[in-house]
């Protein structure tokens, strides 16, 4: 059984000695995206500061993203109750942030299958003591449980998951925000999940994990399909020309200025110094615009 939602629904949700606040916005048939902070880690969004994907259908449901930790995904189960009765039967790890992978385990313990490009899980497997004690500092006490857990099945570039009379097609575009970012498309609602290939509303970051050469190349692969909808990494559900916009274009900029302060002999402290004001209405963008300057520089130097 589905339930029907409205088209706006705030859950907050208990957990141990907090809460959190997720957002539920229904986008096709029996698809729903998940939104969380667009903060920082937190021991109130439990590591859950991203967006989720839910698909229900007549033989199991299908997460997108197991959350942040054993607790988020507890709360994100708390969601899923409110949606439908189907159990969760796949978790679909979309890359290698602690937000796309470290609630594998609590999912795996209620009988999902875990899938993840293999890329992901070599990404999760080098950086996963790293995630784990940046955890233990934003969350103390609410990382309690959250052990590493990798995928059951894993593919190279493209995986076809067909459920309830409904096909996913997985796909790993290569490197963007982490070197195993998918994306999930979903022709027959026209949907795509596009994991952390796409932020909106709040400006993306550009870590020693992230390529911004290739990210371009993804993004361009995941909007082939012209999809009508799509749930980002971050940020509420959107169209394709919003996502060019707060992604795409802020990317192409980043390389065509970092390009010409490499050009002209400038060095890596005149890299926060570029024009990307045109991006400067997106949340956090004073926290990260330097920062993703800077990173940008570091990797096209050598180019």
């Amino acid at each position: 059984m589905i339930r029907a939602v409205v088209t706006a629904l705030a859950l907050v949700l208990p957990g141990l000695a907090t809460a959190e606040t997720l957002q539920v916005q229904p986008v096709a048939k029996d698809i729903w995206a998940i939104i969380g902070e667009t903060e920082q880690r937190s021991p109130e969004n439990l590591a859950n500061n991203a967006s989720f994907g839910l698909i229900a259908t007549p033989d199991g449901a299908v997460l997108i993203d197991p959350g942040g930790s054993w607790q988020g995904a507890e709360a994100l189960h708390r969601v899923i109750r409110e949606l439908t009765d189907q159990p969760v039967t796949h978790v679909i790890n979309t890359g290698g942030q602690d937000h796309r992978w470290l609630g594998n385990g609590y999912w795996r313990a209620e009988g999902a299958t875990i899938i993840a490009s293999q890329a992901a899980v070599a990404d999760q497997t080098a950086r996963g003591t790293q995630q784990m004690s940046a955890l233990a500092r934003f969350l103390g006490n609410a990382l309690e449980g959250t052990e590493p857990a990798y995928a059951d099945i894993t593919f190279e570039a493209d995986h076809r998951l067909e459920i309830g009379g409904l096909r996913l097609d997985i796909t790993n575009p290569g490197p963007a925000h982490t070197p195993g970012d998918s994306f999930v498309w979903i022709e027959a609602r026209d949907v795509m999940f596009s994991g952390d290939i796409v932020y909106v509303d709040r400006i993306l970051g550009v870590g020693p994990q992230s390529n911004v050469r290739d990210w371009i190349d993804a993004f361009e692969v995941m909007a082939a399909h012209a999809p009508a909808h799509i749930v980002p990494g971050h940020g509420p559900v959107t169209d394709l020309d919003t996502a060019r916009r707060d992604t795409l274009d802020y990317l192409e900029n980043l390389r065509a200025r970092i390009g010409a302060v490499i050009d002209t002999g400038g060095d890596i402290m005149d890299a926060p110094g570029i024009d990307q004001s045109d991006w400067a209405y997106l949340k956090q963008f004073d926290s990260l615009a330097g920062r993703n300057a800077q990173t940008t520089y570091e990797q096209m130097e050598w180019e």
